[in-house]
Formats: structure tokens, C-alpha cells, sequence
């Protein structure tokens, strides 16, 4: 029984197991399995990015106020986040990931690092 590789079809010599001829094939391989298969995956990912860096950099510790101004000119954008979590009382946080934003009276936010 002749074993091919799954990326280029070459023979494979070597253990029963093996799927691939080599290590560049194999890369190719899973390299193409997981690519974004649209720009729509992939240039949201990048905004979450862009938005998670701004707010851990703004927020080195646990908890601190902004204003909006300086999330914008950083260049974060409101409408990409990942969760919501609205607490008993009936605040509503926005969160990318770990890092969240509570909007505040006079156009500021207090930035929040969910604790693990």
C-alpha cells in the first residue's frame, strides 16, 4: 500500500502514520486548512486586535478613566467587541476579550480588566 502526501501527492517513506512527505508540506497544508477563507474574518480580527492593544495600553492596571477623545484618536472603534456583560444593578460593560469599557457621565469611560 502506497501512502501520498496530502499536500503535493508524492510517496511517503517512512512511519505507517505519516501523512506528509516533509515538514514544508505539511505546513502548507495546514497553513491553507486554517487561512481566513474571507476578508470579512479576517479584517474583523484585525479591528478586535487594534481595539484590545488601545485598551491595554490605556489600562496598564486593573481600572482607570479615559476620555472618549483619546480612544478615538487612538483610533478605537465602539462597534467591535467580543461579549456584554450587564451587571445586577443594570450597568452595561462592553469587553474585547479581557479588557472592557464602561461608557461614563461627560464623555469618558472607565476601563476595567476582567479579573480570571
Amino acid at each position: 500500500m502506497k501512502k501520498e502526501c496530502l499536500e503535493c501527492g508524492e510517496k511517503i517513506v517512512g512511519r505507517a502514520d505519516k501523512k506528509f512527505c516533509d515538514d514544508a508540506c505539511r505546513n502548507a497544508y495546514n497553513n491553507n486548512i486554517n487561512k481566513d477563507s474571507t476578508n470579512l474574518i479576517r479584517n474583523t480580527h484585525n479591528r478586535l486586535r487594534k481595539n484590545y492593544r488601545i485598551l491595554e495600553s490605556l489600562n496598564p492596571g486593573q481600572k482607570t478613566t479615559v476620555p472618549k477623545s483619546k480612544l478615538m484618536e487612538k483610533g478605537f472603534d465602539f462597534n467591535q467587541i467580543t461579549s456584554i456583560y450587564r451587571t445586577k444593578v443594570g450597568t452595561v460593560y462592553y469587553f474585547v476579550y479581557d479588557q472592557g469599557y464602561l461608557p461614563i457621565e461627560g464623555d469618558y469611560y472607565t476601563l476595567v480588566k476582567k479579573e480570571q
